[in-house]
C-alpha cells in the first residue's frame, strides 16, 4: 500500500493531471482485474490499446491512471508519461518492494533448452536445500504450488507480483525462462539477475525479429543487463560452442563462466556416451572432475545438463551434489517424453518446434533405432514461414517418413501452412494430414517392431488453437489412446 505521490517520486518526468493523491491498495495493467484502490496502467498493445479501456476501469474501482496521453471523461489523478509500459516496469517494481533484490535470481535465455535447464536447476537447488521458485513455458511454480501462465516471461506487472509472492514464501532461488520477445518489449526491467544463462541460436521468431541479428541482440540484453560494474556473484553463462558467444561476452561486464563439448571452455563434458537407455559424460570444472550418468538422452540433453551444472556451480553448488541431482531426473514433460502402453515399437513426444531443435531430436534418436524413425510435425500460425521449408527437409532426411499436419495454425489456413513447408521439397517420403489426430493415428498405425515414432512440436502443451478456438489436444493423450485401440 502506497500514496500515489509515493510512487510518482521516482518518475524523472510526468505531467499530473487531477487532483488527489489517493491510497493505491493493487496495480494493474488488464480493466478485468481492477478492482477498489488499484493504479490502472493505460498500455498500447498490438491489438488494444488501454487508454481505450481507462473509463471502464475508474468505474470499477481505478482511482488513479498512467497514461501517455490525457483520457477524456476521467476525474481520477492521471499521470501522463512518454511511455507507460517502461514506466509500469519501474512502478511495479517499486511497489512490490524490489523483490529480485531479495533472491538468487537465475534467468535462462536461448532458442531451445530454456525450460529443461530452468527444471535441472530447480532439482539441483531443492536437493542442496534451497527453496525455488520457477517461471517458464510450463506454469508458475512458487514452492510446490504451481500456477498457470500465458506468456513465457510473463508482463513485469504480474511478473514482479510473483516475485514479491516468492519472497513472502521464503524462497531463496528463483528460475527464469527469459524470452527474446520479453527481454525486446522490456518486461524484465527492474528483475536483478544474478546469474544469466545463454543455451544456443537458431532461427526462431523471426516474424517478430525479422533477422537473426535482431535476435541475437534482444537476447544480448539478459547480459548486458547484469550491470556494468564488476559486481560481486554476478555471472554470465555462455555455451562456448555456439558462435554466439563471441558477442554475448563483448555485451556484458561481468564474471563469465563458460561450457562446451568442442571448444575448451570452463565447465566441460568430456568421454560422452549415448545409448537408448541414457547419456554418461565426464563433467570437467576446472581441476575438478566427476562421472555423470543421466537418464536423459542425446546431446541436447549433454548441453542443457552442462549449462545447469555452470549456473549451479557458480551459485556454489559443490560438483558431487550436482551429479546426485542430474542422475535423479527422470525428464521433463513434452521433452523427449515416451509414451509407453506396453507396445513393442518407441513413441516419443518432444516440443521440438524449431529446425534446430527437431534436428537434434531426429539425430539422436537415429543414434540407438534399430528400426525406421517417422515423425509427425508441423508448423504454427501466425509465426515465422521462413522455417516451414526448413523443417520440412530437416523432417524428410533424418526420418525415413514423416507426416506434416496441424500445430497450432491459428487464424491462417492449415493448408496454406502445409503448402509452405512442402513447397520445393525435393524428398518424397512424405504425406500430409490436415488433422493432427488423425496423423498420430496414422503414424501409430503404421508403426512396426522396433520402429520409433517422434511427434513433434507441442511437447507439454494442452490444446490446439484453430481460428478462434482453443481446444483440448494433448499428443500424449491421443497416442496412448492410437496405441491402446491398435493393440
Amino acid at each position: 500500500m502506497m500514496k500515489l505521490s509515493e510512487l510518482t517520486n521516482v518518475l524523472r518526468s510526468y505531467e499530473w493531471k487531477n487532483e488527489g493523491d489517493p491510497e493505491i491498495t493493487h496495480i494493474e495493467m488488464d480493466s478485468r482485474e481492477v478492482v477498489s484502490g488499484t493504479l490502472f496502467f493505460c498500455i498500447k498493445g498490438y491489438t488494444v490499446d488501454g487508454h481505450d479501456f481507462a473509463k471502464q476501469a475508474v468505474e470499477k474501482g481505478a482511482v488513479a491512471l498512467i497514461a501517455e496521453r490525457e483520457v477524456k471523461g476521467v476525474e481520477v489523478p492521471t499521470i501522463i508519461v512518454q511511455d507507460t509500459k517502461r514506466t509500469m516496469a519501474r512502478l511495479a517494481n517499486l511497489f512490490y518492494g524490489d523483490p529480485t533484490s531479495k533472491m538468487n535470481l537465475i534467468g535462462v535465455t536461448g532458442t531451445n533448452g530454456k525450460t529443461t535447464v530452468t527444471h535441472l536447476l530447480e532439482q539441483i537447488m531443492n536437493d542442496a536445500n534451497k527453496r525455488t521458485g520457477l517461471i517458464g513455458t510450463m506454469y508458475t511454480k512458487i514452492g510446490d504450488v504451481e500456477l498457470k501462465t500465458q506468456n513465457t516471461t510473463p508482463e513485469s506487472i504480474t511478473l514482479q507480483k510473483r516475485f514479491k509472492e516468492m519472497v513472502d514464501a521464503d524462497v531463496e532461488t528463483a528460475l527464469m525462462e527469459v524470452s527474446s520477445h520479453a527481454l525486446h518489449l522490456g518486461r524484465v526491467r527492474g528483475c536483478d539477475f544474478d546469474i544469466a544463462v545463454f543455451t544456443n541460436l537458431t532461427p526462431d521468431h523471426l516474424d517478430y525479429h525479422e533477422t537473426m541479428e535482431a535476435y541475437l541482440f534482444a537476447k544480448g540484453l539478459l547480459f548486458a543487463q547484469l550491470g556494468n560494474r564488476f559486481t560481486e556473484g554476478k555471472v554470465a553463462v555462455l555455451n562456448r560452442d555456439d558462435e554466439a558467444a563471441d558477442e554475448l561476452l563483448k555485451m556484458t561486464t561481468v564474471d563469465v563462466l563458460t561450457y562446451g563439448v568442442e571448444n575448451k571452455a570452463d565447465i566441460m563434458a568430456e568421454d560422452i556416451e549415448i545409448t537408448a537407455r541414457g547419456t554418461t559424460f565426464t563433467l570437467k570444472a576446472g581441476t575438478e572432475s566427476i562421472e555423470i550418468e543421466m537418464k536423459l538422452i542425446g546431446m541436447f540433453s549433454v548441453y542443457n545438463a552442462l549449462a545447469a551444472a555452470s549456473a549451479a556451480i557458480a551459485s556454489g553448488i559443490p560438483l558431487e551434489q550436482i551429479k546426485k541431482s542430474l542422475e535423479a531426473v527422470h525428464g521433463v514433460a513434452g521433452r523427449f517424453e515416451p509414451v509407453d502402453a506396453g507396445q513393442d515399437y518407441t513413441v516419443i513426444v518432444d516440443y521440438a518446434h524449431t529446425s534446430d531443435s527437431l534436428e537434434n531430436v531426429l539425430t539422436t534418436v537415429r543414434e540407438f533405432a534399430k528400426g525406421k524413425i517417422s515423425v509427425v510435425v508441423g508448423c504454427g500460425g501466425d509465426r515465422d514461414r521462413t522455417k516451414r521449408p526448413v523443417m520440412a527437409e530437416i523432417a524428410t532426411k533424418y526420418a525415413d517418413n514423416a507426416i506434416f499436419t496441424s500445430d497450432n495454425p491459428r487464424s491462417e489456413d492449415p493448408k496454406q501452412i502445409l503448402d509452405d513447408m512442402t513447397h520445393g521439397l525435393e524428398s518424397s517420403n512424405y504425406t500430409v494430414c490436415v488433422d493432427r489426430k488423425e496423423a498420430i493415428y496414422q503414424a501409430i498405425n503404421d508403426a512396426n517392431k522396433d520402429d520409433i515414432l517422434v511427434i513433434a512440436g507441442k511437447g507439454h502443451e494442452t490444446y490446439q488453437i484453430i481460428g478462434a478456438n482453443t481446444t483440448h489436444f494433448d499428443d500424449r493423450e491421443v497416442a496412448k489412446q492410437a496405441i491402446e485401440e491398435r493393440v
